[in-house]
């Protein structure tokens, strides 16, 4: 939702968070979740808290 919301391709928003795009894409999926550090990456690239990003709050 968050890169759909800024326009961000895949390949984009890993370049902005040091990953690659396969891994966007998993984490999209749902086929793997993002370590803490990666939590932490992208929370400041999006500036929302860890809470937000995992669900347990709405902003």
């Amino acid at each position: 939702m968050l890169r759909l919301e800024r326009e961000l391709t895949q390949a984009e928003l890993a370049i902005k968070l040091g990953a690659t795009q396969r891994k966007i894409s998993y984490w999209e999926k749902g086929a793997a979740e993002p370590s803490l550090g990666d939590l932490m990456a992208i929370s400041a690239f999006f500036e929302v808290s860890l809470d937000f990003l995992l669900g347990r709050t709405d902003y």
